[in-house]
């Protein structure tokens, strides 16, 4: 408690502030997809439901895109903003802007080109093949938008204004979900209308960011340089760890669906689909803590506060294990109407299947949340490696044999009983580690007492 009284009251404001306004903006970035979900299950039934959730991963991995980009450069670029390196802050930007614009390049292309191939590799076929191909195809052809949106959002934030971040991510939500319904239900557009409102979602978003791209105090510009390795370098190692996680859950999506399709038909990938979006939800939240936590630790990184730092990682951990509990605690016994809210067709298989897998899956937002704020600490103070592998581990290497292992040996249950296992595990090895870097740092301080 004395440690907690000794920290600067106006360092508590900025964490509540940051954290709040990133969490709100998250929240309603998480509604592009969630609104598809409703509306889409609503007008299109389990086929639309499977389609849209056989679409997310490529999704997933261009948000990913874009927060790696835009986290890394956001980082270094709050590091550097501390310490009063106004041209490098430039550099970093600029250099962000320019990635952005290549991976848009590359995500275009794709969609243009690959986008019916890609689908068809996922197995799908006559109706659902249809659909999916359409809202992956403009799903990527709307990829500058995407990025862009992403780079501006984290630029913005680490800049001092949290406000219209969140202002920008909830205004764009907002316009998704107004005309998710305008375009398909009044205009009858279908998957394409859903997919349509999604894609111009961050366009508007965009032009409400550009309030702080023409205040000329801001702390960052576009300057003629010459590209370096070291910039991209630094941009990518810190920004890895976003991409990890965002990819990570089109990684689950694409074996959960696999093996669920396998065991149970497309009437159990829909009812993964209920779960997994709202899943993202809740994931996003715990990233909205992670992320309005982030300005803060680079913050006070750059100045060398090292008490602040540990004041802000214990508020952040905290803060996302308790609300990941509370999350749990309604969905398991508020389970049956939060499914029968996406059932549209009151379909029992789906409405027992989703039952059984939220219970089970949920497990694991705790332990998630606590991962995904130790991730971001260790990212935001320039220690990209155990993030890294923090991320891998939860989104890759244990979370696939899981899946195949518990699934061969309790079926259904045993494919949504992955996710939490996993993420026990990884939340183990994460404590482990700033367990012993603690140590390791008293150690060090002995010896040059010693000394």
């Amino acid at each position: 408690m004395k440690q907690i009284r000794q920290i600067d009251r106006s360092l508590t404001k900025d964490l509540i502030r940051y954290v709040s306004l990133n969490v709100l903006g998250m929240v309603g970035l998480s509604c592009y997809i969630l609104a598809d979900t409703f509306f889409v299950s609503r007008r299109l039934g389990a086929d639309g439901l499977a389609a849209l959730n056989l679409a997310l991963p490529l999704y997933n991995f261009l948000n990913g895109t874009g927060l790696m980009i835009g986290m890394g450069g956001g980082t270094k670029f709050a590091i550097e903003k501390s310490q009063h390196k106004d041209e490098a802050c430039d550099v970093t930007f600029t250099h962000a802007v320019w990635l952005a614009m290549v991976a848009a390049i590359f995500f275009c292309l794709l969609g243009l080109f690959f986008a019916g191939s890609i689908v068809h590799l996922m197995g799908t076929e006559g109706r659902v093949y249809e659909m999916s191909q359409t809202y992956l195809r403009v799903i990527l052809l709307f990829a500058p938008a995407f990025l862009f949106n992403q780079v501006f959002i984290c630029f913005v934030r680490n800049d001092g204004n949290p406000q219209l971040a969140m202002a920008a991510m909830l205004c764009g939500s907002l316009f998704n979900v107004v005309f998710d319904w305008v375009f398909m239900f009044p205009l009858d557009m279908g998957i394409f209308g859903a997919v349509l409102a999604t894609g111009v979602s961050p366009v508007v978003s965009i032009a409400i960011l550009f309030c702080h791209l023409k205040k000329r105090d801001r702390g960052f510009h576009l300057k003629k340089i010459r590209w370096s390795v070291n910039p991209i370098r630094t941009i990518l190692a810190s920004g890895v760890p976003s991409l990890v996680t965002e990819v990570a859950s089109g990684v689950v999506m694409i074996v959960f669906n696999g093996l669920l399709l396998a065991l149970a038909g497309n009437t159990a990938v829909a009812a993964y689909g209920v779960i997994a979006n709202l899943s993202q939800v809740v994931l996003a939240v715990d990233t909205g803590i992670a992320q309005g936590c982030q300005p803060l630790f680079s913050r006070c990184f750059g100045q060398g506060q090292a008490g602040k730092m540990v004041f802000l990682r214990r508020a952040g951990l905290l803060t996302a294990v308790v609300f990941s509990m509370a999350v749990y605690a309604v969905f398991f016994f508020g389970t049956e109407p939060v499914v029968a809210l996406f059932n549209s067709t009151a379909d029992p298989q789906l409405q027992q299947i989703a039952e059984m897998g939220m219970k089970i899956y949920f497990l694991g937002m705790p332990f998630a949340g606590f991962s995904i704020v130790l991730a971001m600490f260790f990212t935001s103070t320039e220690r990209p490696r155990p993030a890294q592998w923090l991320c891998l581990l939860r989104g890759m290497i244990l979370i696939v044999p899981m899946a195949l292992l518990l699934s061969s040996a309790f079926g259904q249950r045993g494919v949504f009983a992955a996710f939490p296992a996993t993420e026990i595990l990884t939340a183990i090895l994460g404590a482990s580690i700033l367990s012993l870097e603690g140590k390791r740092k008293q150690g060090r301080e002995r010896q040059k007492a010693d000394r």
